[in-house]
């Protein structure tokens, strides 16, 4: 199981956000959802289905080494490691491959964006612009040459300008950068970064080339203490970590509740983009999918609401200022 509690910030404890003294704002509200890994095939057309459903386009940070069975897990080889690691696995079939690429293919033509989650999933914290350029290099060619490295036939046409030039954004393992991260993202051409976090939702922020987007901190639960606006997050707070089936109906619920709250207090307010992260694993038996689909069916649907890719969030801010970003 991955961990986001790595930035510390999740078990931290504020009062809730004040009352707002400002109008409502008149511009339309972002929410920008998004996936972390992008392995099951079954969640990739589960999310696809609600993507149908309610008009919403979503970013999935994709891992790698789904791209990698057992047999072809040395094209792969992590900074510092031997090569075949990798902290989540790797595809369970060739046939496997074959299908989350037809599901990537079919996303993007949908409107969705692939963005990328590096490769094996190890914390790079440490890691300098070099090794981070060396995990950039193997998720381009790993994507590119799929199909070829899993002796895979129905390559589409325009797959390989996909896969080298169409891979803008990143989101780093466990929400874990350095210096050497940031230095890499922007030689290697990257738009924008999803790695950090913000005490509440927060206007992204131009830093060089790079677009920094940060997951906001909400509050959660009867004591509204903040948390990162994460499933993994809601899960260690709820049942620890481990599963509680019999108590996922209420885990649902709470989502539900953390997600409306923080997106009626943005709607109402100043509508600063909101950011929800999530991954395909479905903890508490799906609760936080769950709590998903009834929180992008409540708001997306709205006329004034916007639930779009980061790609897509950056292209309409362009073509609204001119340049760079804004609210």
């Amino acid at each position: 199981m991955f961990s986001y509690l790595r930035t510390g910030l999740c078990a931290l404890s504020f009062l809730p956000f004040p009352a707002l003294a400002t109008p409502p704002s008149t511009d339309p509200q972002y929410v920008i959802l998004s996936f972390d890994g992008a392995s099951f095939v079954e969640q990739w057309e589960r999310s696809r289905s609600l993507g149908r459903k309610t008009g919403a386009r979503f970013t999935y940070f994709l891992s790698c080494v789904y791209l990698l069975t057992r047999d072809t897990r040395d094209e792969y080889k992590a900074p510092g490691m031997k090569a075949g690691r990798s902290n989540v696995g790797f595809a369970a079939s060739p046939e496997d491959v074959r299908a989350r690429l037809g599901q990537i293919w079919t996303a993007r033509a949908e409107g969705h964006e692939i963005a990328s989650h590096g490769c094996g999933h190890f914390d790079g914290k440490a890691w300098s612009k070099k090794d981070w350029m060396a995990e950039f290099d193997q998720f381009t060619t790993i994507l590119e040459g799929a199909w070829r490295i899993n002796d895979l036939e129905g390559e589409p046409e325009g797959w390989n300008a996909f896969a080298t030039g169409e891979i803008k954004g990143f989101r780093a393992p466990y929400l874990s950068t350095g210096p050497g991260l940031y230095d890499a993202l922007a030689a290697d051409g990257f738009d924008y970064d999803a790695s950090t976090v913000s005490r509440g939702p927060a206007r992204p922020a131009k830093d060089g080339w790079i677009t920094r987007f940060a997951l906001p901190l909400i509050p959660e639960g009867p004591s509204a203490k903040r948390l990162i606006a994460m499933d993994y997050n809601l899960y260690v707070r709820h049942s620890g970590g481990k599963e509680a089936p019999d108590q996922a109906g209420a885990f649902t619920d709470r989502a539900f509740e953390a997600f409306m709250a923080a997106f009626e207090r943005e709607y109402g307010g100043e509508r600063v983009p909101l950011q929800v992260g999530f991954h395909f694993t479905l903890m508490n038996d799906g609760a936080y999918w769950k709590a998903l689909e009834r929180f992008a069916e409540e708001v997306c649907v709205r006329d004034d609401v916007r639930c779009v890719s980061y790609r897509e969030y950056l292209q309409e801010k362009r073509r609204e200022t001119g340049a760079g970003v804004g609210g």
